[in-house]
C-alpha cells in the first residue's frame, strides 16, 4: 500500500465492544453517552482500542475490519516507525469504565515482573483461561482514571500510624496479635507481614475476625471507613478484602479530576463512571473482594508495600490553551482532555484515539476530509495523518503516545 492510499483515510471511527461484566452498572453509560441496553445488562466497560479480548472495529474501503488488523497492515505508517519498533502493536486501550459495584481489590505486575510471571506460567503450559492462571501477557498495565461523575476508588496503603490507629479502634480480639506485631515494626517488611497474615487467616480465624469487624462497622456508620465496609460486605460477604478498607487510602474523585496507578500498587474502583487508558494489558493479582482466585505469594511479591500520601493522589493536569495535559510517568501512553475546542490545531506523530465525552466532535484534515462523532463515538486516528483540526462544544478525551 502507498502513503497515497494511506492519505485517503484519515479518520476511523470505531465501533466497540461493551464488556457486560457484573459489577457494571445497566444505567450510567446509556444515561451518559446515549449507548443502547434493551437487555438491561450490565455495562462495565467500552473497550476503545486493539486489545484481543475486545477489539475495536472500523471500516476501510467499505468492509468491516478490526483495528489490529488494520494497524498490521502497516504498523510503521499507522503507528509511527518509533512506536511499532518499541511495542509493535497499539500500546495502549482506552475505555469508559462504569461501576455500579466494587471492582476487585488488585495489584498489576511492573514490566518485568509480567514478562517473567507470563514465561513461566506459558513453560508451565497453564492455559490461558485458566482459573488460576496469574498473567495473561508479558506487558505491564499502569492506568490512569478521569472521573466524569463522582468516583469512588481506594489508591494504595495509607501511612503506617493511620492503619495502625484504625485497626486499634477496631479492637479486635482475633487478630489482636497481628496488630500488635504491627505496631512494633511499622515498616514495608511489617505492613508486608500483616497484611500476609490477613490474607491467609485460617478459616474460622477469619470468620471470627469478620464478625468482630462487622460488629463494630454496624455501630459506627457515621465514620466513612465502617459504613464503607458494611456497603461492601452487601457485595461480597464475609470477604477477607473487607479489611483493606483499614489498609488503603480511600478517595471519592470529583468530576474533572484525575488518578494515576501505578506498578505494584493496591488499589480498587468501587462506585462512579470514568475513562480509564492503560497500557494494553489484562494482567491483575488480586488480593480481595472477589470470588475469583488469589495468589498470595504472588501477590505479595508484585506488591510494594510503602504508603501513599493521600495528597498526591488526585494528578493535577498543566493547562496549556484548551488542553489539560496530563504527565505520565510511562511511554506506552499520554492523555490530554481538550475542553471545547475552537478549531483547536493538533498535530501528532503516533497514533491516537479521541472521544467524544459530552458534545458533538468535528474532526477536520487538511485535505478537507471532516467527520462528525456523536458523544461517546470515538476515533482511531494514524500516525502517518500528521495533522487535524477540532471542533466541540464540550470536552473530548484524547489518548496517544
Amino acid at each position: 500500500m502507498s502513503l497515497s492510499h494511506f492519505s485517503e483515510h484519515s479518520f476511523f471511527p470505531m465501533e466497540n465492544t461493551i464488556q457486560n461484566y457484573a459489577w457494571g452498572s445497566i444505567s450510567s453509560i446509556r444515561e451518559l453517552f446515549g449507548f443502547k441496553n434493551e437487555s438491561q445488562q450490565p455495562q462495565a466497560e467500552v473497550w476503545m482500542g486493539a486489545h484481543p479480548k475486545g477489539c475495536s472495529m472500523v471500516m476501510f474501503d467499505q468492509n468491516p475490519l478490526s483495528l489490529s488488523e488494520l494497524i498490521n497492515k502497516d504498523r510503521s505508517a499507522y503507528l509511527s516507525a518509533d512506536i511499532a519498533k518499541e511495542f509493535g502493536e497499539l500500546p495502549f486501550l482506552l475505555k469508559i469504565l462504569a461501576a455500579d459495584k466494587a471492582l476487585s481489590i488488585q495489584v498489576h505486575p511492573s514490566k518485568k515482573q509480567a514478562e517473567d510471571g507470563y514465561a513461566k506460567e506459558e513453560l508451565a503450559g497453564i492455559p490461558l483461561t485458566a482459573e488460576h492462571r496469574n498473567y495473561k501477557d508479558s506487558n505491564h498495565k499502569p492506568e490512569l482514571v478521569y472521573a466524569i461523575t463522582e468516583y469512588q476508588a481506594m489508591n494504595g496503603f495509607r501511612e503506617y500510624e493511620e492503619i495502625m490507629a484504625l485497626f486499634k479502634q477496631l479492637s479486635s480480639f482475633e487478630i489482636a496479635n497481628l496488630v500488635e506485631d504491627f505496631s512494633n515494626n511499622l515498616t514495608p517488611q511489617g505492613l508486608e507481614a500483616f497484611f500476609c497474615a490477613l490474607l491467609t487467616l485460617n478459616d474460622q480465624k477469619k470468620s471470627n475476625a469478620l464478625d468482630e469487624l462487622l460488629a463494630y462497622a454496624n455501630t459506627h456508620l457515621d465514620q466513612a471507613e465502617f459504613a464503607l465496609i458494611i456497603e461492601l460486605n452487601e457485595q461480597y460477604p464475609n470477604d477477607v478484602g473487607l479489611f483493606s478498607v483499614l489498609l488503603l487510602n480511600l478517595i471519592t474523585l470529583k468530576p474533572g479530576e484525575a488518578m494515576y496507578l501505578n506498578a505494584n500498587t493496591p488499589h480498587a474502583y468501587l462506585k462512579g463512571t470514568g475513562l480509564e487508558v492503560m497500557a494494553n494489558s489484562d494482567n491483575v493479582l488480586r488480593a480481595g473482594l472477589t470470588p475469583k482466585h488469589i495468589d498470595v505469594p504472588e501477590l505479595v511479591k508484585c506488591t510494594r508495600f510503602e504508603p501513599i500520601s493521600f495528597n498526591s493522589l488526585i494528578l493535577p493536569p498543566s493547562k496549556v490553551g484548551r488542553c489539560d495535559s496530563y504527565e505520565i510517568p510511562v511511554s506506552d501512553f499520554n492523555f490530554n482532555i481538550i475542553q471545547c475546542p475552537e478549531n483547536e490545531a493538533i498535530t501528532t506523530d503516533s497514533a491516537e484515539i479521541l472521544m467524544a465525552i459530552d458534545s458533538d466532535l468535528t474532526l477536520t484534515n487538511d485535505q478537507g476530509e471532516s467527520l462528525t462523532l456523536t458523544k461517546g463515538e470515538s476515533v482511531f486516528i494514524p500516525a502517518y495523518i500528521g495533522h487535524y483540526v477540532v471542533n466541540s462544544k464540550g470536552r473530548i478525551a484524547r489518548a496517544f503516545n
